[in-house]
Formats: structure tokens, sequence, C-alpha cells
């Protein structure tokens, strides 16, 4: 069995872990949010059809992301955990496990978007502009989807080894990619034919396949605690079971998202397009502020795993603890912000002056619970690092689907500006439910964790 305590996981100062796991992911999640804003701006200079193709698209490309990324934390906290109870060939088979499944999604979603990305946009528009430029786009972004299935699968499997470095330069390589050929692809310079739509599809993918084949090369290449070991592979029913116990919850955690921004708009359209367009500015300023508290969520929760899978059970509640201290000061820092300088915000977006009437109280309301909801967001984390993506899960569609929705659409019976409390209501109810499962969990799982004997 391999010695826990030579892995930092199991050794290193907590605040100083956290930090130095943490940093590179937060980093380069703030680049993503960066290149998500400049990818919008770049497609809607092509005019209004454009923006309404890309915007039926959408839900395809989360459903794909909410795919890789959720099964990607099933096998993340799988290894983690079987690194920290010292079982180094089930980390190295759910790592491959981790692999083979995303070249099947990759073929699933390849022939969805061959046979069905029509029919899928005709459904929506009758408008063939849009619904042309809607299939090159999804078709392209579907058929070389093994780049970003492959590529996200990599970077969680190395960042439950505790490798951080790595999957920043992976996730940056391909954000910087994706932006400097967004414009060269859309608009057709340096020799390139102009492609428009199709052009930010090829530049996402391109991307996304040149940095997938650069951290191939690094896990194949370099040394890691895990390896893909796809000689004989076959699947194993257990191991699959492990990774969807936690994998699955997550699956649904990051599709809620798109539900529930259409959703929203449905219910803000009755107003005016203007609550829905600050809606948008605020999902996409939003990132801003969720994205670094997201990046710490990746570098704490391969530290819970490993030390609940080591039976530490100190580490494990220290890494809560610090967790939840960092999130709840970035998230103290945005509301300052949303508080202080809503205007300013909205103004990235040229807001309009009926924007600025409804956005500026909408923004200030919204960020009053962001402190409450970093703590909801550590705990979920813990959920999932211990193997329980159900309370996880729990917590999510309480705060995104089950509380926001019917309050929102309630208060809107009152008025607009009543309906953006159905945030903080979601987040304090959210808060709460956390609070009562965590002390639930913690009775069950983790005050009688015993240290594994390699570290007694």
């Amino acid at each position: 069995m391999d010695s826990i305590k030579d892995n930092k996981m199991g050794s290193s100062p907590i605040f100083r872990l956290i930090i130095t796991m943490s940093l590179p992911a937060m980093f380069s999640m703030l680049v993503q949010s960066l290149y998500n804003i400049v990818d919008s701006i770049f497609v809607s200079s092509l005019g209004q059809d454009a923006l309404t193709a890309l915007s039926l698209a959408f839900p395809v490309q989360t459903l794909m992301i909410a795919m890789a990324v959720g099964t990607s934390v099933g096998v993340n906290s799988l290894i983690s955990r079987r690194l920290g109870e010292g079982r180094r060939d089930e980390a190295n088979s759910a790592a491959t496990h981790g692999l083979v499944l995303s070249i099947i999604y990759w073929l699933v979603f390849a022939l969805l978007g061959i046979f069905f990305t029509r029919p899928f946009f005709e459904s929506f528009s009758d408008n063939l502009v849009v619904v042309n430029m809607g299939t090159d786009y999804i078709q392209t972004v579907t058929l070389f989807s093994f780049g970003m299935f492959i590529l996200i699968d990599v970077e969680k499997t190395l960042q439950a080894t505790g490798n951080m470095i790595y999957p920043m330069i992976f996730q940056l390589t391909g954000a910087i990619l994706n932006i400097i050929l967004d414009p060269i692809m859309i608009y057709g310079l340096l020799g390139f034919p102009k492609m428009g739509v199709k052009g930010a599809a090829v530049a996402t993918v391109t991307g996304q396949i040149l940095s997938m084949l650069f951290c191939l090369y690094i896990m194949f290449t370099k040394s890691h605690a895990v390896h893909f070991k796809l000689k004989r592979f076959k699947f194993r029913g257990k191991t699959l079971k492990d990774i969807y116990k936690v994998g699955f919850p997550a699956i649904i955690m990051q599709s809620i998202m798109s539900f529930l921004t259409a959703s929203l708009n449905a219910i803000l359209i009755g107003f005016s397009e203007a609550a829905v367009a600050v809606l948008g500015a605020y999902y996409k300023l939003n990132s801003f502020v969720f994205m670094p508290v997201f990046g710490l969520m990746q570098g704490v929760m391969p530290i819970m795993g490993f030390n609940y899978g080591a039976g530490n059970k100190k580490r494990v509640t220290d890494t809560l603890k610090v967790g939840c201290l960092i999130a709840g000061i970035v998230l103290t820092l945005g509301t300052a912000i949303f508080f202080a300088l809503p205007d300013r915000l909205l103004k990235i977006f040229n807001a309009s002056e009926e924007m600025l009437q409804i956005g500026v109280p909408a923004f200030r309301i919204i960020s009053i619970t962001f402190v409450t909801a970093a703590i909801s967001i550590m705990m979920s984390t813990l959920f999932q690092a211990v193997g329980n993506g159900l309370y996880s899960l729990v917590v999510s569609i309480l705060r995104q689907l089950v509380i926001i929705l019917p309050v929102a659409y309630f208060l809107s019976k009152i008025g607009l500006g009543y309906v953006w409390y159905a945030f903080p209501i979601a987040d304090m109810v959210a808060f709460i439910v956390s609070l009562l499962l965590f002390r639930q969990m913690y009775a069950k799982n983790i005050k009688n964790l015993v240290p594994l004997a390699s570290e007694v």
C-alpha cells in the first residue's frame, strides 16, 4: 500500500495546500469567463439571426458540457478516494473508465448531431437563415466533440491526483486559442474563408482538439499518480456504479442552468425585453464572481476526497472550514461590487436607460445572499468528495430550480421589481438545507472516521 503521508494532500498544511491547488483552477476559470464574453461580442456583430441561432444551440452545448463535467466529477471523486485509501490499481481503473466513457459520449453526440440537428432547429424556427446557421454550428460542435470530452476527462483525472498546474495550462490553451481563432474564422482573416457562425464553431473545436492533443501528450509521457490502462480494458459494474453515484447528480446539476435561464426568460419577457437583457447581463457578470469559487471547488474536492479515503477527519473538516472562508471572502467582494457599481457593470453591455432602471436594483437584490451561496457550494463540494452526490444534487436543485422558479412566478404577479427576490430566497433555503444535510452526513460518515493503518 502506498504511504499516505508521501502525498501532499495527506500531509501539507491545509491553507497553503488549498491555495496552491486552487489558484491555477481559479485563474483558468476567470480566463474562461473572459472568453465567454468575448465570444458573445464577436458573434453579436453578425446580427440578430446569428444570436438567435446560438441561443437555440445553447441547450445542446450545455447538455454536452454537463455530460462531460458531471461524469468527470464522478471520476475525480473516485480517483481521489482510492488514492487516499492506497488502492492505486482501482484509481487507474477509474481513470481508464473515464477516458472510455468520454469516447462513447463523443460517438453518441456525433450521431445526434448528424441526424437530429436540423429537425431540432426547425422545431423552434421557420427562419431558414437561423436554421442553417444553427445547424452548421451544432453539427460542427458535435462531430468534433471528442476534443472537449477527452480534454475535460484528463483535466479532472489529473486534478484528482493533486496536479492543478497542467489542467490550468490545458484550459488556458483551449480558451486562448479560441479567442484568437474566433475573429479569424468568423470574419475570414489571414487568408481564411469567412465562415460566420460556423467559424465560431470551428474556432471552438480547433482550440479543444489542440488542447486535447497537448493534454494526452502530457498524460502519456509524464509521470503521474494514475495512468490509463487501455490494454485488455473491460467495463466493471462496480467502478461504473461508483463513478455515476457522484457523476449522475453532477450531470443533473450541470444541466439545470439552461432550464432555469429559459424559464426565467419566459417570466421576464412578459414585462419587457430589457428585463431579459438584464438577466443575461447578470449571468455574464456573475461568472466573474462565481468562477473563482468553482475553481476553488476543483482544488478543494480532491483534498477532501483523499483525506476522507485516508480516514483523516481533521483534515476533511479543516479543508471545509478554510474553503468556506475563502469562498466567503471572494463572494463578499462580489456583493460589494454589485452593490456599489451596478450601473457601471450594466454599461459594459451598452445598457439602455430602461435596462439601468430595471438592472440597478436587481443587481443589488440578487447579490444579497452571495455569501450564503458560497457556503452551500462548499458543502456541496464536500458531499461530492465523499461520494454522496445525492445530497449535492438536492441542494443544487433546491437553489436553482425547486425554490427559485415558483417563487419568481408568484412574485411576478406583484411586479417586476419583486421577481429578483426569488434569488436570495432560494439561496437562503439552500443554505439551511445544506447545514441540515451536512449535520446528518457528518454524524453518519465523518464523525467516526478512523485513520488507515499505514497512517497510524
